[in-house]
């Protein structure tokens, strides 16, 4: 197994255990950081990494946040 497929086990885990949920499947994808200048020097913001990942039925995840009036 490579150290990419453990990380993806590794996640699939501790959302199954933290939301106490049943994970389908997960898809990622690496988002690049946008370009950034301060001045003479070019600079980049983070890159970050998208987990999509599917439920099965009859299980969802409760929003973390909810909107302030």
């Amino acid at each position: 197994m490579s150290n990419q497929d453990q990380l993806g086990l590794e996640i699939k885990h501790w959302v199954e255990l933290f939301f106490g949920v049943k994970v389908i499947a997960m898809n990622s994808h690496r988002l690049l950081g946008k370009g950034r200048r301060m001045g003479p020097i070019m600079g980049h913001t983070m890159h970050y990494r998208r987990m999509i990942i599917t439920l099965q039925p009859g299980y969802s995840i409760p929003p973390l946040r909810t909107k302030r009036t």
